[in-house]
């Protein structure tokens, strides 16, 4: 790894995190993968806020030893997260896009309500964008989020589906439209709602093929009502709130896949090194070499993408001088996980395959889930064409 983007101080920053995921996370994460334990999974999310981790996108409110975290440091944390355990870092991702909006847009009051526990490890977040009939698309939402003046609230009705962290997650950012008097078309509107605010439901959680111990599931909204100033932004500002938490949510996606990517291709290498078959080690075989060296080369360009976009976020770039290149990061990184566990499991053979022999079967059914969330790889070439082609409008 020459992560040639990197200052001494980053990669002291990963030498760092690496040791505390050992000491906190390894430990647990046959449990979380097992067990689906979210006992475990919330005694890392503490740990990681008392030791000041989950405040590394926030400098105003950091207190750590780095000299300018950002991005950057959040994206390393990610990577290193899910060289362990992508399920894992799945919860603390989405909690961190849930600050996110917060620590952007929130009021004071709002902040110290919701924010500062999130980063205190002490509660977990989740965002609600996803809907049965909009998935990418968000323009075409049907939940309603209304201002009833007389009560001075804000008024959500509408349904959520594959939302991560949903009935566990202590606060909600809930992305709705809200109608105009005009008649022209609805603008989205972003608001925080708490866990336990009447009329919020959850009806269901899903079972997964992969990401065991993160949890999925269903967040129903029936007149829920909110206080004025849980409202982000103005009215009207969710679509920008959104852009903006995606370009993040598709860096840090940029980590994950190449937490996972590594963690398969270690596995490989180890494997081509020491299995002996027709008198020599599998790995001196040239088609072995050829997977070897696929593997090897996408993970360096998927690094140098990556961390490109995490340091011009931190530079400074965002909304849409930061898409593409947040698209980009998450395209590469997730396409080179699924790529690097496929090739995997076919050096290790019916070794790769089991549970008894390893964590290759795992990594192959966590990396599927990677080119999905966050925007689909078809997706997200929409919005890296649509930089390249500024002339046009696409219709997707």
């Amino acid at each position: 790894m020459q992560d040639f983007l990197l200052t001494e101080e980053d990669r002291a920053f990963r030498s760092e995190v690496r040791a505390f995921l050992q000491r906190e996370l390894a430990p647990r994460a046959a449990d979380i993968e097992d067990r689906q334990d979210w006992n475990a999974v919330k005694h890392v999310v503490r740990a990681l806020g008392e030791a000041g981790y989950l405040r590394l996108m926030f400098a105003d409110l950091y207190r750590g030893s780095l000299k300018k975290p950002g991005l950057t440091h959040a994206t390393i944390l990610s990577e290193e997260a899910s060289t362990i355990n992508y399920a894992f870092e799945t919860t603390i991702a989405t909690a961190l896009s849930c600050a996110y909006p917060l620590h952007r847009h929130a009021s004071a009051r709002l902040r110290d309500a919701y924010l500062e526990p999130i980063l205190d490890g002490r509660a977990i977040g989740a965002i609600c964008v996803t809907e049965p009939g909009t998935g990418s698309d968000s323009a075409d939402m049907q939940t309603r989020v209304e201002f009833d003046a007389r009560t001075n609230e804000w008024v959500i009705n509408g349904f959520k589906r594959y939302i991560s962290n949903a009935s566990v997650a202590d606060v909600y950012i809930v992305y709705g439209v809200t109608p105009r008097d005009d008649g022209a078309k609805p603008r989205v509107t972003a608001v925080a709602v708490p866990k336990d605010v009447p009329g919020i439901s959850f009806p269901r959680n899903y079972s997964f093929m992969g990401r065991r111990g993160c949890i999925v599931g269903e967040v129903k909204f029936d007149d829920c009502r909110v206080s004025a100033d849980h409202l982000l932004g103005d009215e009207g500002d969710g679509f920008a709130i959104m852009r903006g938490m995606f370009n993040f949510e598709r860096a840090i996606l940029g980590g994950s896949g190449l937490g996972v990517a590594r963690s398969a291709f270690e596995i490989a290498r180890q494997h081509a090194q020491s299995r002996r078959t027709f008198g020599q080690f599998l790995g001196c075989k040239q088609l072995i070499w050829d997977k070897i060296a696929q593997m090897s080369w996408r993970i360096d360009a998927a690094e140098l993408i990556t961390y490109r976009a995490t340091k011009m976020y931190d530079a400074g770039a965002d909304g849409k001088a930061l898409m593409k290149e947040a698209a980009m990061a998450k395209l590469v990184a997730t396409e080179t996980a699924n790529f690097c566990v496929n090739e995997a499991v076919q050096i290790l053979g019916g070794d790769g395959l089991t549970k008894e022999y390893g964590r290759t079967e795992q990594l192959y059914r966590d990396a599927r889930a990677l080119t999905i969330v966050g925007g689909t790889s078809e997706m997200v070439k929409y919005l890296i064409a649509s930089r390249d082609l500024p002339e046009l409008k696409i219709n997707l």
